[in-house]
């Protein structure tokens, strides 16, 4: 289940996010670097209550001064549960979202269905079960898509395509490990702007547009291997000339 590989981008350099290990998973209740967090439940009940909030004022203070009103919280919980301000609950909300999918995703045996299938599960949990909903969800977009959150809003796809991967089991060490994780990441970013715009009754349309995504993605990867192996016997048989 764990993927083995130790950096992204080239081999030998130092990782540019860390790659989920056994000791750094992403299901976990609460992040693995702050090991029982007393916390944790008043962050995951304010980072809920802003996420409501966002959908009116952006992942804002003005949205984190009104979730702290509506938790009838003390002066400063707030700032001390989230130092960083709005933009530290909008990373606690994704990642939170990353490990809650690979959660359920292990919860609900995933195990005997196809690698598309897993992965199509895999983003249909994340959008449905642990979204902001789809306003909050665009105003986060709009927030991460300013030019000094461009390496956050990297790093939070990043995590989540990865994430993904973790749950559907992928082993790959190998630059595979790099290839499907763009890719992945080319699927899911195009699914949720989509589903953004959608009103199909429960989001049908979207789910429709997934699976024609994931058939693309097969398609690339089919030709792929058809021009691997055309390429090993030409190989072969130009060194028996």
């Amino acid at each position: 289940m764990v993927s083995q590989a130790k950096t992204l981008g080239k081999p030998g350099k130092p990782p540019i996010f860390p790659v989920m290990t056994a000791e750094n998973s992403p299901n976990s209740a609460i992040p693995p670097d702050s090991p029982g967090d007393p916390d944790a439940d008043s962050r995951d009940q304010l980072a809920d209550a802003v996420a409501a909030e966002a959908a009116f004022d952006g992942w804002s203070r003005a949205a984190l001064a009104a979730a702290s009103r509506r938790l009838e919280l003390p002066t400063g919980e707030a700032e001390r549960l989230f130092p960083g301000g709005p933009i530290e609950v909008l990373t606690f909300f994704s990642e939170r979202a990353d490990r809650r999918t690979v959660a359920d995703m292990e919860a609900e045996g995933v195990a005997n269905l196809k690698i598309r299938d897993r992965i199509k599960q895999a983003v249909r949990i994340r959008l449905e079960r642990h979204g902001a909903g789809r306003e909050a969800s665009r105003r986060a977009l709009a927030l991460l898509s300013l030019p000094f959150n461009a390496p956050l809003a990297m790093r939070l796809l990043y995590r989540t395509v990865d994430a993904m991967w973790y749950a559907a089991g992928d082993t790959s060490t190998d630059f595979n490990f790099y290839t499907k994780r763009a890719t992945l990441a080319g699927v899911w970013s195009s699914t949720l702007l989509y589903w953004l715009n959608d009103r199909s009754p429960g989001s049908e349309a979207t789910w429709g547009f997934l699976d024609r995504r994931i058939d693309d993605v097969m398609k690339i990867e089919k030709l792929k291997s058809q021009l691997k192996s055309w390429t090993g016997s030409s190989v072969r048989t130009a060194s028996r000339r």
